[in-house]
C-alpha cells in the first residue's frame, strides 16, 4: 500500500483487472447494448462511428485505436474517419448518421440543455424510437469504457506500418 505522500501521478492500476467482476458486468452491458442496436436496425458501422465520436470527445486513445480498427474492418472509409471530428462541416454522413452523432455528443456532454433538445429532436426525425434509445445506450456504454481506459492508462502499442511524413 502506498502512503499519502507517495507520488501517485504515475501510479495507475488497470481497474478492469483490479475489479474484474465490475468490468465483466460492463462487458455484459456492452453485449446487451450491441444486441439492442442490432435489433433496432442500426448498422454496425454507425455504432462504431458513435463509439469513435464519443472517444474523440473524451480523448480516449485506447478506445480510438480499438474502434478505428473495428470501423475499418467493417469497411468504413479512412476519409470519413479522418473528418469524423468535424462531421457537421461535411456532406459525407447520412441524415441518420448525423442525427446519431449529434445525439451521442449530447449524451456525452449533457450539460447543454438546448443542444440536448436539438439533438433529440433531430434524432426523432431521422431514427425510430428504438434507434434513438439504442444510440443513447451505445454512447452511455462507450463513455463508461472511455473512463475505464483513461483512468487505467490503457496503452496503445505498436506501429502497424512505416510512417511517412510529407
Amino acid at each position: 500500500m502506498t502512503s499519502p505522500t507517495t507520488d501517485t501521478a504515475t501510479r495507475r492500476i488497470f481497474i478492469d483487472k483490479q475489479s474484474p467482476k465490475a468490468y465483466h458486468a460492463m462487458v455484459q452491458t456492452s453485449e446487451a447494448v450491441r444486441a439492442v442496436a442490432a435489433d433496432a436496425g442500426l448498422d454496425r458501422t454507425l455504432v462504431e462511428l458513435v463509439n469513435l465520436r464519443v472517444s474523440q470527445i473524451n480523448g480516449c486513445a485506447y478506445c480510438l485505436d480499438t474502434h478505428t480498427k473495428a470501423a475499418l474492418r467493417l469497411g468504413e472509409s479512412t476519409r470519413r474517419l479522418g473528418v469524423l471530428a468535424a462531421w457537421r462541416d461535411t456532406e459525407l454522413f447520412t441524415p441518420e448518421e448525423r442525427a446519431a452523432l449529434a445525439l451521442a455528443e449530447a449524451t456525452t456532454d449533457p450539460t447543454d440543455a438546448a443542444a440536448q433538445e436539438s439533438a433529440l429532436d433531430a434524432a426523432h426525425r431521422a431514427l425510430t424510437d428504438d434507434q434513438v434509445s439504442a444510440v443513447i445506450w451505445v454512447a452511455i456504454t462507450i463513455n463508461a469504457f472511455n473512463r475505464v481506459s483513461i483512468m487505467s492508462k490503457h496503452p496503445v502499442r505498436g506501429i502497424e506500418g512505416p510512417r511517412t511524413h510529407s
